[in-house]
This record gives structure tokens, C-alpha cells and sequence, in this order.
């Protein structure tokens, strides 16, 4: 198993002004009311599993750096890691994960070698491999994250409850190819 890329503003600046609330009202054109009431379902879902996102710090940004410190963690055996260093960064203390300078002390947190990983962010390696995951994403209708591919014939959209996600492997294994 692996994380793909998958952006959800690709446009973005590396950071970009105004909070989660804001922007979420913006893109859905709804009031500030009802973005602030889902983001607190997020919170409070996250809550559920014992993690404590703070999405009124959140700092927006885009994210295609991070997702090439992602592919080169792949390559180090590290890919988990960063992963779940990136999203702690950004749901729960606000990091600027557009921040190249940031994005290399995290990489080093999860034991990226710092000159390796701004060298691989001073350059366009990953690039075309994050670029690849997303044109997949578009072959395969991806609209949006998390979406999970079974076999690659099976696709789980959105935060789901277990048994749904249990019942779409049940199925998956029953039909993976022999």
C-alpha cells in the first residue's frame, strides 16, 4: 500500500492568506456560519480518534512540495512517516506546509536528511511522479481525498464508517485475480 498525490488546489500559492473557514465558504459559496459548523464536524470526527486538529490555525498552501518529500520518503522506507508528520503539521499546529523551509525541518524529523531534502526541493525531482498520481486520480474519477482504490477496481470516497470500508475489501479480495 502506498499514499498517491493528489492536490486539492494545485493553483494555490506556497502560502495563501485567510483561514480554512473563509476559503472553505468561498469555494462552496456558503456563509462563514456553515463552513465554520462543518469544519467543526471535521474537528469533532477527529476528536472521535483521538486527535486534536486545530483548523482555525491551519495555514492554507500548496502542497506539491510536500507531496514530492512524500515520493522521496517512498524511497527511504519513510513514506508513512511523512505522511503523517505533513498532516500533523497542518491539522494540529498550523505549520505552513508550502514552506519549503519548513518542509525540510519536518523531512528531518521523520529522518530525511535535511541537504537531501532541499536539494530534491531545489530541484523538479518527484515532480513528474507527483504529476503522474494525479493525472490517475483524474483516469480514475478522483474528485477529492481520501479516496481509497481496491484492486483497481473498487474506489471508497470520502471519511467512511468501518463496516463500509470492511465490505468494500470483502469484496475487493473476493474478486482480486488469482
Amino acid at each position: 500500500m502506498g499514499f498517491r498525490s493528489f492536490e486539492l488546489n494545485p493553483n494555490a500559492p506556497a502560502q495563501q492568506e485567510g483561514n480554512p473557514e473563509e476559503a472553505l465558504a468561498r469555494k462552496y459559496g456558503m456563509s462563514l456560519e456553515k463552513a465554520r459548523a462543518l469544519n467543526a464536524r471535521v474537528v469533532d470526527a477527529a476528536a472521535g480518534e483521538g486527535l486534536q486538529y486545530r483548523l482555525d490555525i491551519a495555514k492554507r498552501g500548496n502542497t506539491f512540495d510536500a507531496h514530492r518529500l512524500i515520493h522521496l520518503a517512498a524511497t527511504l522506507n519513510l513514506q508513512p512517516a511523512m505522511k503523517e508528520r505533513l498532516m500533523a503539521a497542518y491539522f494540529m499546529e498550523g505549520r505552513a506546509i508550502g514552506d519549503r523551509d519548513t518542509l525540510v525541518g519536518l523531512a528531518g524529523e521523520v529522518g530525511i536528511d535535511a541537504e537531501r531534502a532541499r536539494s530534491t526541493l531545489n530541484s523538479d525531482a518527484y515532480a513528474e511522479d507527483v504529476r503522474a498520481d494525479e493525472r490517475e486520480a483524474t483516469e480514475l474519477g478522483i474528485t477529492g481525498v481520501p479516496f481509497f482504490v481496491i484492486n483497481r477496481r473498487y474506489g471508497v470516497s470520502g471519511a467512511q464508517p468501518p463496516e463500509v470500508m470492511l465490505e468494500a475489501l470483502a469484496v475487493g479480495w473476493k474478486d482480486a485475480p488469482d
